[in-house]
């Protein structure tokens, strides 16, 4: 019988500041191109509107999870992220979305992947990326995760439940290292465009830390701002790159982009200053630690990823770092950083000892919006199957 196209079973779910669809591991191929292509057909990738699939056509809302159980006796599931590029048919598979990891205990949980405990469940998460746990908690009635609550988070409409996620060991999430060049700074010259200072730090995610007035930035800009400097985008993207070929994700800085186009994160530090979010709010200085920003495959992040925020959690937690030169004083002596984000204030707890990272932890708020069935057509498959 002729069959035009083939379903798979998702849930789309909104984690954090981001969004993503997650696919049981079972109903997908095993890793590998064909496994790619469906991924990329379901999000309707590339195209710059993702209009033929369920991406967003933006990096905050392009990024697919796949959850199994897991085989650990430490962790309940195993989750693998991907970060689906908008305009390339490009997945890139190293590193983990920290706002997505709020979602997964979500879907571990409907998909009845683990035995339930009211009126908490925490999810013990396996990150087959960065091959770290992660715990999940999540407030639970009659088996099912609940997400109305009155918690709040910058850069996301109303309130939903306080959820807190807490990342063990995170260091070395992608290099095998906290402070991957060994320097708390380091030099990138590229001639005629100048020599910028540079904090790189790999917890969660390998981030590069720039100095704005290096940039020619203050610091405050908003993303769209920014994005409206195409001048500072192509200096950030070679800064960029430059790093990723320093910590060896890729061989050469003139594939960096097209090769990690997710990885290594840039972002800028400055001192607690007031700002204005994009809603037209407010943030004042004394609200924050610091002022960060951060980019993500060529486009500055909207919000802030949960795994940059660990990054800069650690960050300003090791003294010369670009980071910890401009926290306020009270984060020097604390083990919480809150972070001035875009839409405002982000709270990281931080526990290190010895100059280790034990353990991250932030509280985001996740919720179901959608379970269904995504429809792939045979056609956009038929060159890669047997």
């Amino acid at each position: 019988m002729y069959r035009e196209s083939f379903t798979l079973p998702c849930s789309i779910i909104r984690g954090g500041t981001s969004k993503g669809v997650y696919f049981l591991e079972s109903v997908l191929p095993p890793p590998g191109e064909l496994r790619d292509k469906i991924i990329l057909t379901a999000f309707g990738s590339p195209d710059l509107r993702e209009i033929d699939g369920l991406g967003g056509a933006n990096s905050l809302t392009s990024k697919v999870c796949i959850i199994g159980v897991s085989n650990r006796e430490d962790a309940d599931v195993d989750y693998t992220f991907g970060q689906v590029s908008v305009d390339k048919p490009i997945i890139d598979w190293r590193g983990n979305c920290g706002n997505l990891t709020s979602g997964v205990g979500i879907f571990a949980i409907e998909q009845s992947l683990l035995k339930v405990t009211e009126p908490e469940t925490t999810v013990r998460i396996f990150n087959t990326n960065s091959q770290k746990i992660i715990h999940a908690t999540y407030p639970v009635k009659d088996g099912k995760v609940l997400s109305d609550g009155t918690y709040s988070i910058p850069g996301v409409p109303g309130t939903g439940a306080k959820l807190k996620i807490d990342f063990f060991d995170p260091s070395g999430s992608l290099t095998g290292k906290l402070l991957p060049t060994g320097n708390v700074k380091d030099k990138i010259d590229l001639g005629e465009k100048g020599v910028f200072t540079v904090s790189i730090v790999d917890a969660g995610n390998p981030v590069v830390y720039l100095i704005p007035s290096e940039i020619g930035l203050k610091g405050t800009e908003l993303p769209t701002e920014v994005e409206g400097m195409p001048e500072t985008l192509k200096l950030i993207e070679a800064i960029r790159s430059v790093a990723a070929e320093m910590i060896g994700i890729v061989p050469d800085r003139a594939i960096a982009t097209a090769k990690s186009p997710a990885y290594p994160k840039i972002g800028f530090v400055s001192a607690p200053q007031d700002y204005i979010n994009p809603e037209g709010k407010l943030i004042h200085a004394e609200e924050v630690d610091l002022v960060a920003r951060l980019a993500s495959m060529q486009k500055m992040h909207r919000a802030y990823m949960i795994t940059g925020a660990v990054s800069t959690g650690a960050a300003a937690h090791i003294e010369g770092t670009v980071v910890h030169d401009v926290i306020s004083e009270r984060a020097k002596h604390s083990d919480t950083l809150i972070i001035g984000h875009p839409y405002g204030p982000m709270e990281v707890t931080v526990d290190m000892q010895d100059g280790q990272v034990i353990k991250e932890g932030v509280y985001r708020t996740a919720r179901k919006i959608l379970d269904g069935q995504v429809y792939i057509p045979y056609s956009r498959i038929q060159s890669l199957q047997k």
